[in-house]
């Protein structure tokens, strides 16, 4: 039986519990503004396959940016 798709949901979580592991904020972790949900969480720490899985994920990350941390377009407001 072919395994079923993950939801949004099950995406979330599990991007949440990676995105924990090199947590940049204990106190605001979660940012949300103009559709985008930024988490700060180091990306320098992550692994190659870590970050690729974080993108199939639906979180990104800018080199460039001020801040440290990971933005999404697909757990922004709506």
């Amino acid at each position: 039986m072919p395994k079923p798709k993950s939801t949004a949901w099950d995406d979330l979580i599990y991007a949440i519990a990676l995105l924990s592991k090199h947590r940049t904020s204990e106190v605001s972790p979660f940012h949300c503004e103009h559709d985008q949900l930024t988490v700060l969480s180091d990306p320098s720490k992550y692994t190659p396959e870590e970050l690729a899985q974080l993108d199939d994920w639906g979180f990104h990350f800018n080199e460039d940016a001020e801040d440290e941390g990971f933005y999404s377009f697909r757990f922004g407001s709506a």
